[in-house]
């Protein structure tokens, strides 16, 4: 007989199997990984770890979601600023304010969620961001269509949207249900053992390599660049969920912060995603953010699960057909946002104008040199690219 039962500090990550002993004469409980002892607790750790897991996935959904909405408004508050002769700056307007106020929820959010979830089911995630920002730009499409051409046009966001909602659902049932108290103990154990040692070697080589093409041989491939993105935003999710973690355990009253991997994990984590919105600003100079958003979707999800299964361990103890349906699921929600991603509209990347200054008896947005906020897209949240869909 054989059952899933929870290793201590790893949830219900182990097959266990019920042995009679006939010398004995008295069945024995036997872990796969050695002899594992009847205890009740177990089996309330066990289904305290899912509801951990469901926790975590709750405020990952709703923190991407709320920052879509974010960005929505700020958005709108530009093209009603300037279809408008109102003067006055898009900070000093309320909706403005309200989003900021909302992704700063957002981002918050998803920020928690690595303290309760395993990273590898928090980090393909992101794919609500963009679901959310589709929906939400064909809703708020100021056109008249018919709806032939409204389904031809859309049609692909339309499958994208199913496609992303089944990978999203595949990925929250299938997801590894390991979990670990984020103790300075466990943190320091995890960052000098030989598997992400060796992990940080073959990374930091790969990066060199695509820093050292991208700025002495001119390699502005997407790929390259996106990639070099990937590399940092794997360790920024790796050092988020130690921090969020240490931090939630601190405010339960297990105090972590005076632990001095704590602030080397909160300085590499600050570090890897400036440098990481530094590369993206640099791409989305260069190519079209909806390219961005399913190649850099695609590239960090894929690369940041695989250092969180090799720094946290997520899939140890996982059977075959729960990590091939996890990885079914990322693939699905993958296409799916590449479809989304592909039906935006292309940005025009220069177009010739007319200053209004030039013309007399109108005002300007830009009196007093003040000036627009400049594009949010892409936006980094965690290692998210939550890409606001333009219509």
């Amino acid at each position: 007989m054989s059952s899933k039962t929870p290793i201590e500090g790893q949830g219900c990550v182990a097959d266990v199997f019920l042995v009679w002993f006939g010398d004995s004469k008295q069945w024995d409980l036997r872990c796969a990984l050695g002899p594992f002892s009847f205890d009740p607790a177990h089996i309330c750790s066990c289904e305290f770890s899912l509801q951990e897991n469901l926790i975590g996935a709750l405020l990952a959904i709703f923190g991407h979601l709320v920052v879509s909405i974010a960005l929505n408004l700020q958005k709108y508050c530009h093209i009603r600023l300037a279809g408008s002769k109102d003067p006055r700056a898009y900070f000093k307007t309320k909706t403005w304010w309200l989003g900021l106020f909302l992704m700063l929820l957002g981002e918050l959010g998803v920020f928690a969620s690595y303290a309760f979830a395993p990273l590898s089911l928090i980090v393909p995630l992101s794919a609500v961001s963009v679901i959310a920002s589709a929906i939400i730009g064909i809703i708020f499409i100021k056109e008249k269509w018919k709806p032939k051409d409204f389904l031809r046009r859309y049609v692909l966001s339309f499958v994208g949207c199913g496609l992303a909602i089944v990978g999203t659902y595949l990925l929250v049932t299938f997801a590894p249900n390991s979990h670990e108290k984020m103790t300075g103990e466990n943190i320091t154990r995890h960052l000098v053992s030989w598997p992400f040692l060796l992990y940080m070697l073959v990374e930091i080589i790969l990066f060199c390599l695509l820093l050292y093409f991208y700025k002495e041989k001119n390699a502005n491939n997407i790929v390259v660049i996106l990639l070099l993105v990937a590399l940092l935003g794997s360790m920024t999710v790796v050092t988020v969920k130690a921090v969020a973690g240490m931090l939630v355990l601190s405010i339960q009253g297990n105090l972590q912060l005076d632990y001095p991997i704590f602030y080397v994990m909160f300085v590499c984590m600050v570090a890897t995603a400036v440098y990481q919105a530094a590369f993206l600003s640099q791409a989305s100079q260069m190519y079209d953010s909806s390219l961005i958003a399913s190649v850099g979707y695609i590239l960090s999800t894929t690369i940041a699960i695989t250092a969180g299964a090799v720094f946290y361990l997520d899939f140890i103890g996982e059977d075959a057909l729960h990590i091939c349906m996890f990885a079914l699921g990322c693939l699905i929600a993958f296409l799916g946002v590449f479809l989304i991603t592909r039906n935006r509209k292309k940005a025009i990347p220069f177009e010739p104008y007319i200053s209004m200054d030039a013309m007399p008896g109108m005002q300007n947005m830009h009196d007093k040199g003040m000036t627009v906020q400049p594009h949010l897209a892409p936006f980094i949240t965690a290692q998210a690219l939550p890409i606001v869909i333009q219509p």
